[in-house]
């Protein structure tokens, strides 16, 4: 088992539920005027999981984050999500075991690798993108520190620059507002496929696949997606003896109760996002 979240429950705060219980009214097709679809509503949605997940996210338990492909998921979130859930755990339940004084670096990097190198790992493609070694493709995002996790300065796949912020086109400098997103020179053109993977089997590349269906990105293989354990996951290897109380919903990791209080405000949220 690889265990995941999607992240519209990241982290838990005090409108969690409510908005959930609406999300989940609308993908699943239900009638808020029929009390057995709100019943099962309800029934879906607990706040002693979602507390707990918090948590077995900051132990590790957890190992990565991404957004939900067809129900409620928000693509766009994924890596402000991870840090309010992280900045959430670090207020609550103080320093990670390994941070010195005065830094978070490995509560850092626990939580980057969920949304990084080991959805790469599990995708059998580790080999080729996920992380910054040596030999690995460029898919590199840069960041104003007062804006990181937030809106992202530069963005380059393959090494080339894909989207930046670019500001007034009529300026003679860069600077004017307003700042926009725009496509670069590796969004464009032929640029487009030379900067971008697909990844496919070694039966297919064996096969020829690539040049049958003309594809022009770069051709990547997936190795070892099938022989992945939780213990291949970086900084989220904890395999806790995890008990759900079918009643309460109560969540107890190592005989552990689980349980944090809902944030009241977030980091990196509305302030952001005024322009």
């Amino acid at each position: 088992m690889l265990p995941s979240s999607t992240n519209p429950t990241r982290p838990f705060t005090r409108n969690t539920i409510d908005e959930h219980l609406d999300m989940l009214m609308v993908c699943h097709h239900l009638d808020p005027s029929i009390a057995e679809d709100v019943a099962f509503a309800e029934s879906r949605i607990r706040r002693e999981t979602i507390a707990a997940e918090d948590i077995l996210h900051d132990l590790g338990a957890f190992s990565m984050i991404s957004s939900d492909s067809q129900a409620m998921g928000r693509v766009g979130e994924v890596i402000t999500r991870t840090w309010q859930t992280a900045d959430k755990m670090k207020k609550q339940r103080g320093p990670l075991q390994g941070d010195g004084a005065g830094n978070d670096n490995f509560r850092a990097k626990r939580y980057i690798a969920k949304y990084t190198i080991n959805p790469a790992i599990t995708h059998g493609i580790s080999h080729e993108v996920g992380s910054i070694e040596v030999g690995k493709w460029a898919d590199l995002v840069l960041w104003r520190p007062a804006f990181f996790g937030i809106k992202p300065t530069l963005i380059l796949k393959g090494g080339a620059i894909a989207s930046s912020l670019m500001g007034d086109i009529n300026g003679s400098i860069p600077t004017p507002q307003p700042v926009h997103y725009r496509p670069m020179f590796a969004s464009l053109g032929s640029s487009l496929h030379a900067t971008s993977f697909t990844f496919i089997s070694q039966a297919a590349a064996d096969a020829g696949v690539p040049q049958a269906l003309g594809l022009k990105k770069q051709i990547g293989v997936v190795k070892g997606c099938r022989d992945v354990q939780k213990t291949d996951l970086i900084h989220n290897d904890y395999l806790p003896d995890i008990e759900v109380d079918p009643q309460t919903y109560q969540v107890k990791a190592d005989g552990v109760l689980l349980w944090c209080e809902p944030a009241d405000v977030l980091p990196m949220a509305q302030r952001y996002f005024l322009f």
